[in-house]
């Protein structure tokens, strides 16, 4: 009886020891792995042609791809096209150039759209179906 109490009390003692060195080695890794990440690098793109996005840097980082569904779903089931949030109206100002004057792809390495979805591991599948860089006007005069 003696021997059954005090193994209850070893076992109870024993499992917080365990849970405690449990508890410290997961903070321990959390701060060590947390000193990693504030050292990854942040994504570098091209700036922006135009002199303000339609919507705030801050909520375009975090909501924009609710922005291109909601005027995808307006455009196609309505029929209803504003400029205002669109996905050509995005391509005509964040695409650059190259040294030739040609127009890069959003989607090409380095590029506005490709740098962030990389960082954020964010497949972009937008440019299955649509251009990822503005059309160029051909002049029609001889």
């Amino acid at each position: 009886m003696i021997w059954s109490g005090l193994f209850e009390h070893w076992s109870k003692r024993r499992s917080c020891a365990i849970r405690t060195g449990v508890i410290t080695v997961g903070l321990v890794a959390g701060m060590a792995l947390s000193g990693a990440y504030a050292q990854v690098s942040q994504p570098v793109f091209p700036s922006a042609r135009g002199e303000q996005c339609v919507e705030p840097v801050d909520v375009m980082r975090r909501d924009h791809f609710e922005f291109l569904k909601h005027q995808r779903d307006k455009t196609v089931h309505e029929g209803i096209r504003t400029p205002r949030h669109s996905l050509a109206g995005c391509i005509d100002c964040h695409a650059d150039k190259d040294a030739q004057g040609r127009f890069v792809p959003v989607n090409a390495k380095g590029q506005f759209c490709q740098s962030c979805h990389v960082y954020a591991a964010v497949k972009i599948d937008c440019f299955s179906c649509h251009a990822a860089r503005p059309s160029e006007r051909v002049s029609q005069s001889p």
